[in-house]
């Protein structure tokens, strides 16, 4: 069996801002949670990236605000783990 190992990341969190960190098998995870957020709090600025776990591993990304769909991007690219959305 593999051995688990454990690596910590430091994500970047803008001034101002929140972050939640997911999972998902869903390939409309973006969408769908764009959808409940825009739908929830039309005021609300926000990015989603969320990484695939298969293939060439691509990350979805959307929402907003370009400056917080960035951040996410960097974020999610960071995790570098399949099924998470930040």
């Amino acid at each position: 069996m593999a051995e688990l190992k454990w690596q910590i990341v430091q994500l970047e969190i803008p001034e101002g801002c929140n972050i939640i960190l997911g999972q998902s098998h869903f390939i409309k995870t973006v969408e769908d949670i764009y959808e409940a957020l825009v739908t929830s709090a039309p005021a609300l600025e926000f990015g989603i990236a969320f990484c695939e776990s298969s293939g060439p591993c691509l990350v979805r990304y959307d929402g907003n605000a370009k400056d917080l769909v960035d951040v996410a991007i960097e974020n999610a690219k960071k995790l570098s783990a399949g099924h998470a959305f930040v």
